[in-house]
C-alpha cells in the first residue's frame, strides 16, 4: 500500500513539473540573478545612486559651487561627539577649503560619475559589437585591435586626454567629452576581441548549420541565432566595464587632467581635499567611500550576471 501511494505521489509530482510553465532563457536568468543576495544589494545601491543623481537639485542642501568662506574646513557633524569644535549643523558632511558643502558636492558628483560609467561603455559596445565581419576586413581590424591592445590602458587614456585637453574638444562640457573619447578608444578592443571569439565559436554550431541548410541568409543567422548566443558574455563584460570607466575618471581627475574644476566629481573632490588631508581627512575619505561603494555594487552585479547567465552554474 505504501509503495502504491509513493508511486502515485511521484506521478503527481511529475505531472506538476510537466504542466508548470517553463521560464524563458532570460526569465530564468532574471530568477537566478534575484536569488543572488549580493547582486540584489548591488542593484539597490546602483538604483539609489541613480535616483540621487536624477533628483540632485531637489535633495541637495546647497548649490555645489556656492562658497561660504567663513565656514571653510568644517568637519562632519558626527565628529562633534569625539570632541571636534569645528562643526556646524548646516554642513552635515562638513565643508571644503572654500566653504563649499561636501554633501551637496557628493550628490552632484554622482551625476558625472554615472554618466562617465554608462556613456563611454555604450560607445565601446556600439563600436565593438559589429566589428566582426569576416574575411580580409576582419584580419585588418584584428591587427588594429592588437596594436591598440598593446598599449597600457590607463597610460593610453592619460596620453589622449592630456594631448586633447588644450583643444576645443578638451574644453567641451568641462572635459567630459574628451574623457568619453579616451575611454572609448582604449576599451573598444576588449569588446571587439570578445565578440570575435564568441562569433567564431558559435557560427559553426549545429543550430547555425541547420539554419544555413534551410536557406537562412547571413543577416538572419547573425540576428536570430548568433547574436542572442553571444549576448550573455557581452552583458557581463559591460557590467564590469562600467565601474572601470568610473575609476578611470576618478584617477584622471585626481591627477588633475580629468574633469575641469569647479565641476564636482568624486575624483576632483579627492584631488582638492588631499591638500588638507593632514588637517581634516574627511574631504578625501567621503568621496573615496562613495567611489568604493558604487564600484563594489557594480562588481556584485557583474558577478551575479555572470552566474545567472551561465546555465552550468549552481545557485
Amino acid at each position: 500500500m505504501a509503495t502504491a501511494v509513493t508511486a502515485q505521489e511521484k506521478r503527481v509530482a511529475e505531472l506538476n513539473v510537466i504542466s508548470r510553465k517553463q521560464r524563458s532563457l532570460w526569465g530564468d536568468a532574471l530568477y537566478r540573478l534575484l536569488r543572488n543576495r549580493a547582486a540584489v544589494v548591488g542593484l539597490i545601491v546602483i538604483a539609489l545612486a541613480a535616483l540621487i543623481a536624477i533628483f540632485a537639485p531637489l535633495i541637495s542642501p546647497y548649490d555645489p559651487l556656492e562658497q561660504h568662506g567663513k565656514d571653510g574646513l568644517m568637519e562632519p557633524i558626527w565628529t562633534k561627539f569625539f570632541g571636534s569644535k569645528f562643526t556646524n549643523p548646516a554642513y552635515f558632511f562638513g565643508s571644503d577649503t572654500l566653504g563649499r558643502d561636501i554633501l551637496s558636492r557628493l550628490i552632484y558628483s554622482s551625476r558625472v560619475s554615472l554618466i562617465i560609467g554608462f556613456v563611454p561603455v555604450a560607445i565601446v559596445v556600439g563600436i565593438g559589437l559589429p566589428v566582426y565581419v569576416g574575411g580580409a576586413v576582419d584580419d585588418f581590424l584584428m591587427r588594429v585591435t592588437d596594436v591598440v591592445y598593446a598599449f597600457p590602458d590607463l597610460l593610453f587614456v592619460i596620453i589622449i586626454v592630456a594631448t586633447l585637453r588644450g583643444t576645443a574638444l578638451g574644453a567641451a562640457y568641462d572635459g567630459l567629452l574628451v574623457i568619453f573619447v579616451g575611454i572609448a578608444v582604449v576599451n573598444w578592443v576588449g569588446v571587439a576581441r570578445l565578440v570575435r571569439g564568441q562569433v567564431l565559436s558559435v557560427k559553426n554550431r549545429e543550430f547555425v548549420e541547420a539554419a544555413r541548410a534551410i536557406g537562412a541568409g547571413p543577416g538572419r543567422i547573425m540576428r536570430r541565432h548568433v547574436f542572442p548566443n553571444i549576448l550573455a558574455p557581452v552583458i557581463v563584460t559591460v557590467a564590469f566595464a562600467i565601474p572601470g570607466a568610473m575609476l578611470t575618471e576618478s584617477v584622471l581627475s585626481f591627477l588633475g587632467i580629468g574633469i575641469i574644476p569647479p565641476t564636482p566629481t568624486w575624483g576632483v573632490m579627492i584631488n582638492e581635499g588631499f591638500i588638507v588631508f593632514s588637517t581634516t581627512p574627511w574631504a578625501v575619505l567621503l568621496p573615496s567611500f562613495c567611489i568604493s561603494i558604487v564600484l563594489l555594487a557594480f562588481t556584485f552585479v557583474g558577478d551575479g550576471l555572470r552566474d545567472a547567465l551561465d546555465p552550468r552554474s549552481k545557485m
